[in-house]
């Protein structure tokens, strides 16, 4: 049955990011399919909210607190998933940040750190940490939350949108590297979805909302939910043949 192919029963899914917005929606949704879901941000009551909304699904769950960009939390957060939980089966790298909106002649280099550190450095170091636990294993999968940022820049966003396009290169180069350990590795770019970083910028620049909202031919901006569907199925069986892409979630803003 093809449905049966978007089963994730006996997975380990790692997700960063995982306290709310697309992470949270992914968890819950990997957990729905069978899996189950460690979670890691830095905010751990945040996290033990989500973990027992896991386990209310009837899935194992572990909330452990790390900072995605920081090489020492990286190393400790996958010891500690294979210590609980022997393997890890999906990884989902959907921490990031943009924690201000500057122009190209406005940008420091404590700001371009903090967002390459997180959105690109931490990303690569933690999928070969975890990589290394998928080789042991037999192969898993490696899932990458970029943006439509990465192919269109947004004003004022530069370097993040450095960052995502960095992202895209890097889930092509893994996934050509690692496919001879049976190991997958693709990317979702969503577009104006309602999170908290993704609201941020509406806050700072409240026309921007409606010029978004005007340029995606859905006319409106996603909810995290609307990606999990994207995520479970990068994750499971049924893309089976497919690694090194870019799954576009955006209501079709790049279309235009």
């Amino acid at each position: 049955m093809i449905l049966d192919k978007y089963r994730l029963d006996g997975k380990v899914a790692l997700i960063t990011g995982g306290s709310r917005g697309i992470g949270r929606a992914s968890a819950l949704g990997f957990a729905e399919a069978g899996a189950d879901v460690i979670v890691a941000s830095r905010k751990l009551p945040d996290l033990e909210k989500v973990a027992e909304e896991i386990r209310g699904l009837g899935r194992k769950s572990l909330a452990i607190s790390a900072h995605a960009g920081k090489i020492e939390d990286i190393n400790n957060l996958v010891a500690k998933v294979r210590e609980q939980f022997g393997k890890i089966d999906i990884l989902v790298n959907n921490a990031g940040t943009s924690p201000g909106m500057y122009t190209t002649l406005e940008v420091s280099e404590r700001f371009w750190d903090s967002i390459m550190n997180l959105n690109l450095k931490g990303l690569f170091f933690l999928s070969q940490a975890v990589a290394g636990v998928m080789k042991e294993h037999g192969g898993g999968n490696i899932i990458n939350v970029t943006s439509v940022a990465g192919f269109r820049p947004m004003l004022h966003m530069g370097v993040y949108d450095i960052s995502k396009a960095g992202v895209i290169m890097a889930t092509k180069v893994m996934a050509v590297e690692l496919a001879q350990y049976n190991i997958r590795v693709n990317a979702v770019a969503p577009g104006n979805v309602r999170t908290r970083l993704g609201d941020s910028r509406f806050t700072v620049m409240p026309e921007l909302e409606q010029e978004q909202v005007k340029g995606t031919p859905l006319r409106r901006i996603a909810e995290p939910d609307e990606l999990a569907g994207a995520m479970v199925y990068l994750a499971s069986d049924a893309s089976s043949f497919v690694t090194g892409e870019t799954l576009v979630v955006d209501g079709g803003l790049l279309a235009t």
